[in-house]
């Protein structure tokens, strides 16, 4: 069909902006190398508990643990519930005097005359504090909880406190973090991790209490909220930064469990812009999951998740069974040095947890890049329908200069997602469509041998991958910062960029060969009449069977995409994605190296053989899925720049094995078929 050519002008500005991409992306590399330190957490609560349940004493288990690789422990504020068991208060509600009284159990005079006097209420809560520093945080947590109005001293006591408050509700508060506990962290040699919570209608008074206790303690390496809100959201968050700014504290934001930005929480992102970025991504395996797992599946769990999602702090949960032919204690501690081992073999470091400066890209740079992003898409409309040169230069140009402005002005987070989304769906097109058009010009009319095949395939399935990766680096630079490299910004077109390329490669297939005869034109207008044609196509039950199966894998296809996907993953697919995670510094992805890249060269000796062109057009849209799965990798901005090349890289390497096996295997169906012809021929 049309015969197209492809703008050398286009092309050149294609190549600048990979310049300029490859310019980003070596900065953000340089980045990414610099920051491999990771912070291995657990709640000091659970080595406490640990503690009592094994029979050991608190320090020596502490020990082990720091011995184990272990660097921090994080500290929760404190409740009256706790209090009551570690002795160090006493809370009772009203009611408990009253009934002694009235039943004639309650022996302390004290108490007694408190009662005949009417001081107490059946309503109201009272604190009995042993430990004076501990009574002291207790008293003043509840009157900034409840207000000075409803907290008040007990009188001819200095260590009875009423308050009125439901006791149910009360001894569950959040009273504020316990600073004997934090002495008590740093003591044995860990990091302090504290997360507070945020006050109801808070004030600055109460963001300033938080932060005087947390300066009792030297060694506080970040803040990790609880609850649904910033410590300081709405109005406090300003204050709250200062404070973090003034003991150079690290922001703890919590990836979700959906692997997708974070666990929501009020004020966080505007909080971590505030601080400059100094934040670091957290992950912890979800509580209803990891009982589930064997010790070894969660070790290696966090040695790919630290590596390939640029996770920093590692909360670790306590396993409350033991492993067969182990102790609770010997699993716990075996977990932490495994996890440790396994990080520091991938090349990471253990300690305070790493973050990113405030990294912004040039936007001289980045508007390269948008140029050559729209240099692809002009280039990609002349393969539908070529026009003048000078049209082409003129649209080219008015588009960059479009777009390029808002970067200038040091805004335009639309138009660079925009340039992601548009390199993450042409540039797969454009190197399917210039296969398409070698195929098309290099295809022997009498067909060619396996060793041809394999040749042709390799050498144009690399070529073909390196020049879809452009749609990588393309990607990578264009959103090239520390947000998204902390996933406070994401990439908004997933979706997208694996459905559009089937459409726009299908387009061009049509309009370079004949899928259904037409008399129409041999460009888009001629692609349409054969799209028409299809729509016309009689309706069989064969054909319903195979939309059927069509819609089921696009269902499975799109489904599997992103991080909201209903579509279940297979058993064996996760035991392959654990052998290979395992056996190469970056899985591939199963779209290409099982579907797309055996599908190319499938593609290939189709072309070779003149298999029939329905068969060629379905091994084209597969090989197509292949490239934009290769480019969509980069899209994962969180991931470093190096590991989405070497995954491409593996992808290619394990894809060709396979896509050489797929070949094999057809050619020697194909022997098959003809001597058991030929044997039937005989008889």
């Amino acid at each position: 069909m049309t015969d197209c050519r492809y703008n050398r002008v286009l092309i050149v500005m294609i190549f600048l902006g990979l310049i300029a991409a490859l310019a980003i992306g070596w900065q953000r590399h340089a980045l990414e190398g610099a920051n491999l330190r990771v912070e291995m957490v657990m709640d000091y609560e659970d080595i406490v508990e640990l503690a009592e349940v094994e029979g050991v004493p608190a320090p020596v288990l502490m020990q082990q643990f720091k011995d184990a690789g272990l660097t921090s422990l994080a500290v929760y504020e404190t409740t009256l519930e706790k209090l009551n068991k570690s002795g160090k208060v006493t809370a009772m509600p009203g009611t408990h005097f009253l009934h002694q009284y009235r039943t004639g159990t309650l022996s302390d005079p004290y108490w007694r005359s408190m009662v005949e006097m009417g001081q107490i209420e059946a309503e109201d809560i009272y604190v009995i504090g042993q430990d004076p520093a501990v009574f002291a945080e207790v008293q003043s947590d509840l009157i900034r909880r409840l207000s000075p109005d409803r907290v008040r001293l007990l009188p001819g006591s200095s260590n009875i406190l009423a308050a009125k408050a439901n006791y149910e509700k009360v001894v569950k508060w959040n009273l504020g973090l316990s600073v004997s506990e934090m002495k008590d962290v740093a003591g044995y040699g860990f990091f302090v991790v504290a997360r507070p919570t945020n006050y109801v209608k808070v004030r600055a008074e109460d963001v300033e209490a938080v932060f005087d206790r947390l300066s009792s303690v030297e060694q506080v390496s970040m803040l990790m909220f609880v609850g649904e809100e910033a410590l300081g959201y709405p109005r406090q968050l300003n204050l709250t930064v200062e404070k973090m700014r003034e003991r150079d504290l690290t922001l703890g934001m919590i990836e979700h469990p959906l692997q997708l930005q974070f666990v929501k929480q009020e004020g966080l992102m505007a909080l971590a812009a505030l601080n400059g970025y100094k934040a670091a991504r957290v992950y912890v395996i979800p509580k209803e999951e990891q009982p589930k797992l064997k010790l070894s599946e969660a070790v290696h769990r966090w040695a790919i998740t630290d590596l390939e999602r640029n996770i920093r702090i590692n909360l670790l949960r306590k396993f409350d069974k033991p492993e067969p032919g182990k102790t609770l204690l010997e699993t716990n501690v075996e977990y932490i040095a495994g996890v440790r081992d396994q990080m520091t073999a991938r090349g990471l470091l253990i300690g305070k947890a790493g973050t990113f400066p405030p990294f912004f890209p040039s936007p001289w740079l980045l508007t390269v890049v948008i140029a050559g992003a729209v240099a692809a898409g002009v280039l990609f409309l002349t393969q539908l329908r070529p026009f003048a040169p000078r049209y082409q230069y003129v649209l080219w140009l008015l588009l960059t200069l479009l777009l390029a402005v808002p970067v200038l002005k040091g805004g335009g987070m639309l138009v660079r997602q925009a340039t992601a989304l548009a390199s993450a769906v042409l540039f797969p097109v454009l190197a399917m469509t210039w296969q398409l058009d070698r195929w098309r010009s290099l295809a022997p009319a009498r067909g060619a041998s396996v060793l041809r095949i394999l040749r042709d395939g390799l050498c144009g399935l690399t070529i073909t991958v390196l020049l879809s990766m452009i749609g990588g680096f393309y990607i990578s630079a264009a959103l090239g910062d520390v947000r998204f490299f902390l996933e406070m910004e994401i990439y908004r077109g997933v979706k997208l960029t694996f459905v559009m390329p089937l459409i726009l490669i299908s387009l061009v297939y049509l309009t370079r060969y004949e899928v259904f005869k037409t008399t129409g034109a041999h460009d888009v207008r001629g692609a349409w009449e054969q799209v028409v044609k299809l729509l016309d196509y009689p309706l069989y039950v064969k054909t319903m069977l195979i939309a059927a199966g069509v819609a089921l894998v696009a269902w499975v296809f799109v489904g599997r995409s992103g991080h909201t996907a209903g579509v279940p993953v297979p058993d064996f697919e996760l035991r392959l994605r654990a052998f290979l995670e395992d056996a190469m510094y970056a899985r591939p992805r199963e779209k290409e190296f099982l579907i797309g890249h055996p599908a190319f060269f499938l593609a290939v000796m189709a072309a070779w053989r003149q298999w029939p062109r329905m068969l060629h057009f379905g091994l084209v849209i597969l090989a197509t899925i292949g490239q934009g799965s290769l480019v969509e990798t980069f899209a994962h901005m969180r991931t470093p720049v190096f590991m989405s090349f070497v995954r491409g890289l593996d992808g290619l390497a394990l894809g060709a094995v396979v896509g050489i096996l797929a070949v094999v295997g057809v050619q020697i169906l194909h022997y098959l078929s003809f001597c058991l012809g030929k044997e039937t021929a005989r008889r």
